[in-house]
């Protein structure tokens, strides 16, 4: 299949253009969000090729993929079938949040958690959930540097979204180092940002860390979480949205009391043993639920079933 998506989420494009089709990526000339083109920083295959969407003819295209409400007026003049990823937990009047693609009957949204799909309202617009698979990271866990591991986008701006305030109460145990996008301006004491680095080159530096923390109050479910758990580490996790179904109590730690995880932080830092156990078993579980061939076969089923509907 011709398949029509944008370069949104670098993670999540990452496992899914390693599908057997071919997947057409909008760029533009200032390579913005509405043109970012191939990935920069990720490994994607020779499958993807760069676009301009205003000069796609119908033909060219089988199957949309969307990710923002933006998108639609974009492809006006296409007339392939339609399928919307929800990326993102709900904003807004929560949990009577109103989706934007709520009551269309010419798409269907995939949800990427069972946590979004119960908290967003989509009316009568049909539904399914497609669970994350990632490309497993060739980096294994080590975790002889006493410090923790962050991943995570624009923690200044979003501060109490991504967890940033509650970072000074780890590194007072050991020092953070805080990997991702427009991590740049994050100015703590005993935190090091490391801005927007090649994921090979992340995941590198992260399998050296004692633990992984996951700090975000509301968001679906970090890809990089999973990441981490295939390496191999032990996670300190929130329990909020997601996590609390993908980190299992032999993984990691998880809890809404900040204290437990800061002593669970502590615990990690003393008993490097007890971190490999539970790191061990990190990455047996996610390896289990969140492979590349089990997500590439449910959005191929999910692809085959909505072209035969619109034939």
């Amino acid at each position: 299949m011709n398949i029509l998506l944008w370069h949104v989420h670098g993670s999540w494009t990452t496992s899914f253009v390693q599908g057997k089709h071919r997947y057409l990526v909008p760029v533009n000339a200032g390579r913005d969000e509405w043109g970012r083109g191939r990935a920069r920083t990720f490994d994607w295959p020779e499958t993807v090729e760069e676009v301009d969407v205003g000069a796609l003819r119908p033909a060219d295209v089988d199957v949309i993929v969307l990710q923002r409400p933006g998108e639609l007026e974009r492809i006006a003049h296409l007339r392939a079938p339609k399928i919307y990823v929800e990326h993102n937990t709900p904003k807004g009047d929560v949990p009577n949040s109103r989706h934007p693609m709520a009551d269309r009957d010419d798409l269907v949204i995939a949800h990427v958690t069972h946590f979004n799909e119960l908290f967003w309202d989509t009316g009568a617009t049909r539904t399914t959930v497609i669970e994350h698979g990632i490309v497993e990271p060739a980096a294994r866990w080590t975790g002889e540097l006493e410090r923790f591991a962050v991943v995570t986008n624009e923690p200044v701006r979003r501060n109490r979204v991504t967890g940033t305030d509650l970072m000074p109460r780890f590194a007072a145990v050991a020092p953070l180092d805080v990997y991702g996008m427009g991590v740049a301006g994050l100015d703590l004491d005993r935190v090091t940002a490391y801005d927007d680095p090649p994921q090979a080159r992340m995941h590198e530096a992260i399998a050296q860390r004692r633990a992984y923390l996951h700090l975000c109050r509301w968001t679906s479910l970090g890809l990089s979480l999973i990441e981490a758990m295939q390496i191999g580490m032990p996670v300190l996790a929130l329990a909020t949205t997601e996590a609390i179904a993908a980190v299992p109590p032999d993984a990691g730690v998880l809890s809404t009391r900040v204290d437990t995880l800061v002593e669970a932080a502590q615990w990690l830092i003393d008993e490097p043993e007890a971190a490999r156990r539970l790191g061990a078993r990190a990455r047996q579980v996610a390896l289990a639920r969140y492979g590349l061939d089990r997500f590439l076969a449910d959005w191929d089923r999910l692809l085959e079933e909505e072209t035969c509907v619109s034939r």
